[in-house]
């Protein structure tokens, strides 16, 4: 990724100006592109590092003595994840689930930029609180909705502007972000496809029907 794309990343994410933006990449942040499906952090490891991802999205797993996998999150792009302020102990293993561009800093470089930046500190206390109150939703939806209804709430979210998922989600991942079984998560795209609610194929899931597939939600 260039420069310049990087600039307008932070821009748009940071709602700063030019100046700012290169002084963050000039004083904390280090772009990093990582491939599909690699590991970037070990559960139980010390994190040194956060990180603000620009394209693709990641998971944080935790697992469990039983070998158990259980997601703890997903940030997709103009999400913060990481050590911040200080260094910390990973509490899961963190994989990068597309092609991903992501930015690292060190956090306690990036703490103090941000308590030296006015601006700065101003746009990452923005970022976070917006990034809580997501959090909180899909915190709401794991405990309130049956295990149908996470499953379309998170299609939803997965959606693009054209209501399309591309690639189409592997049904065992929704099953995790969606805290459910992959047998709940077939049946419940099993149910949608019937209905001509989505379509599916190699290249991608398409929500044909927004509205019906929001009032499922439940």
């Amino acid at each position: 990724m260039e420069l310049e794309e990087q600039i307008t990343a932070v821009r748009t994410i940071f709602l700063s100006d030019e100046a700012v933006a290169r002084l963050l990449l000039q004083r904390a942040f280090h772009y990093r592109f990582v491939p599909a499906k690699q590991v970037i952090g070990r559960q139980g490891e010390r994190s040194d590092h956060c990180w603000l991802v620009i394209d693709g999205s990641v998971r944080i797993q935790a697992i469990g003595i039983d070998g158990q996998r259980q997601q703890l999150a997903q940030h997709g792009p103009g999400e913060m994840f990481g050590a911040y302020p200080e260094p910390t102990t990973m509490r899961g293993e963190i994989v990068t689930l597309d092609d991903s561009h992501l930015l690292q800093a060190e956090a306690r470089q990036m703490a103090a930029l941000a308590a030296a930046q006015a601006p700065i500190g101003s746009a990452l206390a923005i970022l976070l609180a917006r990034q809580l109150d997501r959090a909180l939703d899909r915190m709401v939806a794991r405990t309130t909705y049956s295990a149908a209804g996470r499953v379309y709430a998170r299609l939803l979210d997965l959606a693009d502007e054209d209501h399309s998922i591309a690639p189409p989600p592997q049904v065992t991942a929704l099953a995790l972000s969606a805290n459910t079984t992959r047998e709940s998560a077939s049946r419940a795209l099993a149910a949608l496809v019937r209905r001509g609610i989505i379509t599916r194929d190699d290249h991608a899931l398409v929500i044909r029907s927004p509205r019906m597939l929001h009032d499922m939600v439940a």
